[in-house]
């Protein structure tokens, strides 16, 4: 007998026959406890994001932050300002400045608060962030945190703050620099 014949052939019960009704195959798939513990999970990670996001911007939004205890032992000097496009035609504003250690304690880290005002009569932009010491020159400016390259007393260092956005009703003039935060050693 040829195997169509034997598929179809009513007397032979191990075959299921042409009509026989298909037996459920497994699914394969993955579990639903699976798809629970991956879901968790990034809702997990989902809300340290949110949380680890709203903890950076906490007491630095739109209020200006006291000046550091330290911060008068850090004078900043020969503040300039430039402007720079990339390739996308992003804008960038720098400004440069020396900073120099007249405490007794070597500085690891310091946290500025920029304010550039406006003449509108309206609060100021505040940006807030860590200080970073020019490394080399050339063949571009390259800059690291103070963290790597800790100011030592009486050492005078050049430093660099880079901002990507300012408002477009900024008065143009140099912002104040504020030091908020200093970490030492």
């Amino acid at each position: 007998m040829s195997e169509l014949q034997q598929a179809g052939n009513p007397s032979d019960k191990n075959s299921p026959g042409l009509f026989a009704p298909r037996q459920p195959e497994s699914s394969g798939g993955i579990p639903v406890a699976a798809w629970g513990i991956a879901g968790l999970v990034i809702v997990v990670v989902v809300a340290v994001l949110i949380f680890v996001g709203r903890s950076k911007s906490v007491g630095a939004g739109n209020t200006v932050q006291p000046l550091a205890p330290y911060a008068a032992s850090l004078p900043l000097s020969q503040l300039a300002m430039s402007e720079s496009t990339n390739l996308s035609g992003g804008k960038y504003t720098y400004i440069d400045g020396h900073i120099r250690n007249t405490g007794t304690q070597t500085v690891t880290s310091v946290t500025v608060q920029v304010l550039f005002h406006n003449e509108e009569q309206m609060p100021p932009q505040l940006e807030t962030l860590p200080l970073a010491l020019i490394r080399t020159h050339q063949p571009y400016i390259d800059t690291q945190m103070v963290s790597a390259a800790p100011i030592k007393p009486g050492e005078d260092r050049e430093f660099r703050l880079t901002f990507e956005t300012i408002a477009g009703n900024w008065n143009y003039q140099m912002p104040e620099v504020h030091i908020i935060r200093v970490d030492s050693k």
